[in-house]
């Protein structure tokens, strides 16, 4: 249990600044094989909140590939610990997990995108029809509302699983993994980093 006084004091071996040490590796079944470099900035400015922003960029032509930011924050008085994310793809994404020692684990509890973001869109549910539906495990469901006249498909949602593991060299290591409709959860990137002074 963490003391209430010091919510995120259990991350502060994540302050400061990384630098990948070699290239990471990307891979996904839907994508050719890739190598990026990475740095990260963990930073607490004040609040019992943590700030962060990845920028990934291809180890070879030294092209932006991908860019993250946001806020850390735990649960007071436990190990649970929330990311919450803008990419510059458009993803809006929670993830929440444990920490446990000097490894944190999130997985997605939420997902947002714009209305015109590339397929899968984020459906809109009627509130008319007075359906709830809670279970972000579903596979495929199809509602058909007679009084709103609307059918609804829902397909499950692209799900992220995030490790971080600070290792007793004191290297960083980073895994994620990612499912879409369309491919379970697989390993997506890897990558190792060192703290720069």
């Amino acid at each position: 249990s963490i003391p209430p006084e010091v919510p995120v004091s259990s991350l502060d071996w994540l302050l400061g600044n990384w630098e990948s040490v070699e290239p990471g590796k990307g891979s996904y079944p839907s994508l050719k094989d890739f190598r990026y470099t990475e740095d990260l900035h963990f930073a607490q400015m004040g609040q019992p909140i943590i700030n962060f922003m990845f920028n990934a960029s291809d180890a070879e032509t030294k092209k932006i590939l991908h860019r993250e930011c946001g806020f850390i924050r735990m649960q007071t008085g436990t190990n649970r610990v929330a990311f919450i994310i803008a990419q510059n793809s458009g993803l809006v994404e929670v993830e929440e997990g444990e920490l446990v020692g000097k490894k944190l684990s999130l997985h997605t509890q939420a997902l947002a995108r714009p209305s015109f973001a590339k397929e899968p869109h984020v459906k809109e549910v009627w509130p008319q029809c007075g359906l709830s539906l809670t279970s972000h495990k579903l596979t495929h469901v199809t509602l058909a509302c007679v009084g709103c006249r609307v059918s609804l498909i829902i397909k499950k949602n692209p799900q992220v699983s995030r490790v971080f593991q600070l290792q007793p060299d004191g290297k960083l290591e980073q895994t994620l993994s990612m499912s879409t409709d369309k491919q379970p959860m697989t390993q997506h990137l890897h990558i190792t980093y060192s703290r720069l002074a």
